[in-house]
């Protein structure tokens, strides 16, 4: 009897010990999760800005210091007024369009979709209501827009697979294309999430709080952050974000800054 009582004993103290051993497991691999998450969504964040900033000086910088141009720029008849056409020509891109149609209305519904969703990104910062003035609903096209975006992304990463496009195609273009899309594809999964399949457990309060806490530098994680299901979504838009915003100064896209000057230079 005192053996049974000892070994029931000792099979206890195991199955104890199992389970002392799952819950910390679980909550050691929680804290995990949970540190990633605050690295990745607030000094990531931080240190990507900071990339940025000091790269754009550097690059504007070089760019001051160039040697000067000794002959003219000019390629394009001369039309005035000149500011009004360099915008025509940064905006509307006629040369591509004359040239490659398909790719002009890629191109085009790129950009637009893209200026709709960095619109639905600075309305998510508290008290910025400028767009407001007719009112809709944070992040315009019900998800369509980020789908829309997504489509054309496609094309221009699959284009680049196509002679006479791969010839001349380096591994930037590439590594360019595939970060946008990321970055689009999981931002536009949490939209989608809300919109489409009723999980809303992350709300676009959510969004706000965290958003508008790393701007006055107090940053805060909403509860939602670490309690919902969908939240690796936020943490993987927000890194291959990082990512991107990291290399933009560093990369031929560069040009977009510097679009307007230089088709006004190309005017006369």
């Amino acid at each position: 009897m005192p053996d049974q009582v000892r070994h029931d004993g000792k099979q206890n103290n195991q199955i104890l010990s199992s389970v002392f051993s799952l819950v910390k497991g679980k909550r050691a691999e929680e804290v995990l999760v949970q540190t990633i998450t605050y690295i990745v969504l607030v000094p990531m964040v931080y240190l990507a800005f900071l990339i940025f900033v000091v790269g754009f000086i550097c690059r504007v910088v070089k760019i001051w210091r160039a040697p000067k141009q000794p002959t003219t720029l000019q390629i394009f008849p001369e039309k005035r007024p000149k500011w009004l056409w360099a915008l025509h020509d940064s905006f509307l891109l006629p040369t591509v369009r004359r040239h490659n149609p398909v790719l002009w209305f890629f191109l085009m519904i790129f950009h637009v979709a893209l200026l709709l969703l960095i619109i639905g990104h600075l309305e998510l910062f508290k008290g910025f209501t400028f767009f407001q003035f007719w009112e809709h609903e944070i992040f315009l096209g019900k998800g369509f827009v980020g789908l829309t975006l997504i489509i054309a992304l496609l094309y221009l990463l699959f284009r680049r697979f196509a002679s006479p496009t791969r010839e001349l195609s380096i591994p930037e273009d590439y590594y360019l294309l595939i970060l946008i899309f990321l970055t689009v594809l999981f931002g536009s999964q949490m939209d989608w999430a809300r919109r489409w399949y009723g999980y809303a457990e992350m709300s676009p309060g959510d969004y706000q709080t965290y958003l508008t806490s790393l701007l006055f530098f107090r940053p805060e994680l909403p509860p939602a952050v670490y309690q919902s299901g969908h939240s690796f979504m936020l943490v993987l838009h927000v890194f291959f974000a990082n990512l991107f915003i990291m290399f933009f100064p560093f990369s031929k896209i560069m040009h977009s800054f510097f679009t307007i000057p230089m088709n006004k230079l190309r005017r006369g």
